[in-house]
């Protein structure tokens, strides 16, 4: 028996994923459109020569460019269609739909030139060189778009999975909790499903609490559309087989949660072995080419930054210089690679000596004996450093660092050895890669993330690095320094 009164959803529920699927379908049909036909009028004009197939055996046929662009443009809403780049469980978070998009598109193009070289027909290049890139651009960006959009609708609560979570209290609360802190991936916890005996410990924030023999009755008296199933010795595999029939017939989604935590997608791969999905985890690769690749792209991108900075780097050089006493520079000595220290080049933004004081002031607000604490509103910055700080171009001179090889473009926050030494055992594995001008930490809030998150992300970072993630992490600092948050 649930512990709060529910009243049953009236009405009819609407399949908003069926009516964004339908969205995306009219967009992407658009943008294919426009790329096709866009790519033949620029090659070819007004004009439409043909296409001849398998001349050399007598049977020649010619296929005109409008033709050839009309079966282009079906097969590649096919294909969109048949890899699932429109479905549910893709959409909204993470690379997994644009890497969806790219992959379908690449094989679109493919299968062209593989049925080109099978009926001996020559497809102009310049057709194909406008039409392929201009389609995957377009694709992406009005994809983009659309998550924008949808992202917007989720913060006003629209566009929402309705879930019941089913779970031992420690479990089903640390899977609420990070599910709820991701507004964007669109779950709307409405009930949760746990033991009698943890009904007060489970509270009501969460919605009404159910006993476990009452997961369909959750669902029905909540118009839920998602159950997620975190670990439960209660449920059986004879009652997860009949669970997931009754699940089938109310066409309702479900989500198996376990207890594994900050592990990216890829390194998880699926093996059934008699019908039992085992999941595979991999070891993240700190080493080897991938470390030499990171290198490669550290000395290559920061030497392309400091070249197209310089201006900046010289602008805000001088105004260090000008508007107060002491030198350009700051050096401050981090903790870096396998713990290693290293000085970290920063523009000056304080006044000379202003170390001295830093532990009085944090005194002063009660903040000493915490980490990662920042002085609020502090006196030692002046009005210069105050402005650089702001849209962090006094990390600028890090780019220096990244060439040299003591940091790297992304990677954890560099700290000092005051904060290393706070570090439990697995808190040392942020450690084996270099420290970064930019991370998961400063992109996800800077100085408004306390220390456990900061170290999480850090470790997350660690755990699965790809060069994939350092590019959208370098995308994303962009966005947070035109338009900074947490920055003091």
């Amino acid at each position: 028996m649930a512990i709060v009164e529910k009243t049953a959803v009236s009405g009819t529920r609407t399949t908003w994923q069926r009516i964004y699927a339908r969205r995306l379908t009219i967009s992407d049909l658009l943008v294919i459109v426009v790329s096709v036909v866009g790519a033949q009028l620029i090659r070819f004009g007004s004009t439409s020569p043909g296409v001849e197939l398998n001349p050399e055996r007598g049977l020649s046929l010619t296929l005109s460019y409008y033709s050839l662009s009309l079966l282009l443009i079906l097969g590649w809403m096919l294909a969109l269609h048949v890899f699932d780049t429109r479905d549910s469980k893709v959409i909204g978070t993470g690379p997994l739909e644009y890497k969806l998009i790219v992959d379908t598109t690449i094989r679109v193009f493919g299968i062209l030139a593989i049925l080109s070289l099978v009926f001996k027909s020559d497809i102009a290049r310049g057709y194909l060189l406008i039409a392929f890139p201009a389609g995957l651009f377009l694709l992406l960006l009005s994809r983009w778009t659309w998550r924008k959009w949808l992202h917007q609708q989720r913060k006003q609560g629209l566009f929402m999975h309705r879930t019941v979570v089913v779970g031992e209290h420690e479990k089903l609360l640390h899977v609420t909790s990070r599910v709820t802190k991701d507004s964007f991936a669109g779950f709307e916890i409405v009930a949760a499903v746990t033991s009698p005996s943890e009904y007060e410990s489970i509270g009501t924030n969460l919605g009404p609490v159910y006993d476990y023999s009452q997961i369909l009755d959750a669902l029905d008296e909540t118009g839920a559309d998602t159950i997620i199933l975190t670990s439960s010795d209660v449920l059986s595999p004879k009652k997860m087989r009949r669970l997931g029939w009754a699940l089938e017939d109310r066409n309702v989604e479900l989500v198996v949660a376990p207890a594994l935590t900050d592990i990216a997608g890829p390194r998880i791969h699926t093996r059934p072995i008699s019908g039992l999905p085992l999941l595979h985890i991999e070891y993240p690769k700190l080493a080897g080419r991938q470390y030499f690749s990171k290198r490669v792209f550290d000395i290559l991108g920061s030497l392309a930054l400091i070249l197209v900075l310089s201006p900046v780097l010289v602008g805000v050089a001088l105004a260090v210089k000008l508007t107060s006493p002491g030198p350009v520079m700051y050096r401050q000595e981090r903790i870096g690679l396998n713990g290693q220290p290293f000085k970290m080049l920063k523009f000056r933004s304080m006044i000379p000596n202003a170390d001295s004081q830093l532990a009085a002031l944090l005194a002063q607000q009660g903040t000493a004996d915490k980490p990662l604490f920042k002085v609020e509103n502090d006196p030692r910055i002046t009005p210069v450093g105050r402005f650089i700080r702001k849209y962090s171009l006094d990390e600028l001179p890090q780019l220096f660092n990244a060439l040299s090889g003591s940091m790297s473009l992304v990677g954890p926050r560099p700290q000092v050895e005051a904060e290393v030494a706070l570090y439990d055992q697995w808190a040392h594995r942020r450690l084996l890669m270099k420290p970064g001008l930019t991370g998961l930490w400063q992109v996800s809030g800077r100085s408004n993330l306390d220390w456990e998150d900061a170290i999480r992300l850090d470790l997350y970072y660690v755990e699965n690095w790809s060069m994939v993630n350092d590019l959208i992490l370098l995308y994303r600092t962009v966005k947070t320094v035109i338009r900074p948050d947490g920055a003091h």
